[in-house]
């Protein structure tokens, strides 16, 4: 199945194409806003692909007209492509829950989502018209995307979160919110669709949850409580806001007349632990999780821990020297691998979230 994907690199996009690339039946296609006014290229993206998940748009700009008459114009733009080349891709549309409010983003959303059945039922094709909750996730930009971006980007900068409006809010996350978005394009199902929350928070809620992991494992290395859906999405959320210098994180050494004790990391919820030993230039690791936390301590040894965010080519690399044991977490999307470096064994001690599963390992193989 090819699957083309507008807006690819916006927030939703990004995790959706990412989702999508670990499908074995799926060859993602991507388009880029910029080609909107290049009318060929959008003639060959909408007649390669068997379904379209239209995500571009602008839902800011100085005049709220002006963000009406985009929006409409860039699905105009998609059915006007099919048409020319009699194409009948299903095209499933990002609407929002702003439809229900009277701004000019809502109702270019609105519109745009009607002028798709419209075209849909003249041409015999298929249009969802998919009204989507507030979503939160990793990489979202701060004071863009979403209040938990933001108030995780203050958290772990030195900023100090305020609350506007103390509102509750329907969230759900972005990886379930992709997941969702493959199982309508699989079942093929047309017509307006909401996209059920899987939660429903007090802003006030999420800043004090968020505070919590900022004492707990932000400043005090430890892992929170991470045992429901809703902190684990958040925790994945936060920890990948936080910046590349706070690692590597150096142990406390506890030394007496037997010699040294160091503690690991304490956890609010049930975990794994296990280690391993590397032999000199021998290098482990090269994948990534989607879902687990883990952390890597360097015990014994000298080693190089590198990773790198799956859809972005900067490589990030840490040196760690048993001499000065530290632990290094990886971040949910990025591939990581650990080195030994040193000329003797390396001694390793790691900490994941969950037990292997060998039926669901969430984990995906990518050289970083």
């Amino acid at each position: 199945m090819r699957i083309g994907i507008t807006g690819h690199s916006g927030f939703i996009g990004t995790h959706l194409k990412n989702f999508l690339s670990l499908e074995k039946e799926v060859t993602v296609l991507t388009f880029e806003d910029a080609d909107f006014d290049v009318r060929q290229k959008l003639q060959e993206f909408v007649a390669q692909c068997d379904a379209i998940v239209h995500l571009a748009a602008i839902n800011r700009h100085p005049s709220p007209q002006y963000i009406f008459e985009k929006n409409v114009e860039l699905v105009k733009k998609v059915t006007d492509a099919c048409i020319e080349t009699e194409s009948k891709p299903h095209i499933l549309f990002s609407s929002s829950i702003q439809e229900e409010r009277d701004n000019e983003f809502g109702n270019s959303k609105k519109a745009g989502r009607e002028l798709l059945e419209k075209w849909a039922t003249e041409c015999g094709s298929t249009s969802t018209g998919m009204v989507i909750p507030n979503v939160f996730g990793p990489f979202g930009k701060p004071y863009y995307n979403s209040v938990v971006a933001t108030f995780c980007h203050q958290l772990t900068h030195g900023e100090e979160p305020s609350i506007q409006i103390d509102g509750e809010l329907p969230l759900i996350y972005v990886n379930d919110l992709a997941s969702d978005i493959f199982d309508l394009i699989k079942e093929r199902r047309s017509g307006k669709i909401s996209i059920q929350h899987r939660y429903k928070v007090r802003v006030s809620e999420i800043l004090e949850l968020l505070k919590e992991f900022k004492k707990i494992y932000f400043e005090q290395g430890a892992f929170p409580d991470i045992s429901t859906p809703l902190r684990l999405a958040l925790f994945n959320t936060f920890r990948c806001y936080i910046p590349n210098e706070h690692y590597p994180f150096p142990f406390k050494l506890n030394p007496d007349d037997r010699g040294t004790f160091v503690e690991i990391t304490r956890a609010g919820s049930s975990g794994q632990f296990s280690y391993s030993t590397t032999n000199p230039n021998v290098t482990r690791g090269n994948h990534f999780h989607t879902r687990k936390a883990e952390r890597f301590a360097v015990i014994k040894g000298k080693a190089k821990i590198s990773m790198r965010r799956i859809d972005c080519s900067e490589v990030i690399n840490y040196i760690i020297d048993g001499a000065n044991p530290a632990f290094v977490d990886m971040p949910i999307w990025h591939t990581h691998n650990i080195t030994n470096i040193g000329d003797e064994e390396l001694l390793t001690l790691f900490w994941i979230n969950e037990p292997y599963n060998a039926e669901n390992p969430d984990t995906y193989f990518v050289n970083v």
